[in-house]
């Protein structure tokens, strides 16, 4: 579970990367661990996926650019179980397309993860605990402290726990690292 703050904040009801906590699609578990660990809320509400735009037809029912997160397609039935976390009960997702020109760094980010993984997304909720999104790095620091995140990348800051597990997350470009 990596807090991303990163540049200006976003305008509008959903994070849309670079206020988000960003996590691994992949896992079963995933949505237990965020809501046991940072978010306290109901275990029913979904996550999103922020995707690659180039893979959404792969991924999905829908084949269109859904930048603000406003829409909701059903994930193919043969990649559900490839993407629990992401995966509401029904079969959907409240996705986000990704592109390199909208958000370079983010895009980037997803593109190192698909290359770890073969999955061109990355779980993607609101950075925050139980109050409004941060706003300013002295928020995003608190809210990483206060809850169980696993790591905070702060503009070209990555701050870690000590004994933290790693993670399949790579920053896209080099950053220093600071453990906590």
């Amino acid at each position: 579970m990596v807090g991303w703050f990163q540049g200006r904040m976003e305008w509008g009801p959903r994070a849309l990367g670079n206020r988000s906590i960003l996590c691994d699609p992949r896992r079963p578990d995933m949505k237990a661990m965020i809501n046991d660990k940072i978010k306290r809320r109901e275990s029913f509400r979904p996550f999103a996926p922020s995707v690659l735009e180039k893979a959404v037809a792969e991924w999905f029912e829908e084949d269109d650019s859904v930048p603000f997160m406003m829409q909701v397609f059903q994930v193919r039935e043969e990649k559900r179980k490839l993407i629990p976390a992401v995966t509401h009960v029904d079969g959907s997702g409240r996705l986000q397309t990704i592109t390199s020109s909208t958000n370079p760094r983010y895009h980037k980010l997803i593109e190192n993860f698909r290359d770890l993984t073969g999955i061109p997304m990355v779980l993607n909720t609101s950075f925050n605990e139980n109050e409004p999104m941060v706003c300013k790095p002295e928020e995003a620091l608190d809210c990483f402290l206060r809850t169980k995140m696993d790591k905070l990348v702060l503009g070209n800051v990555m701050l870690a726990r000590r004994g933290s597990v790693a993670i399949n997350f790579k920053p896209p470009e080099t950053v220093g690292q600071v453990e906590c």
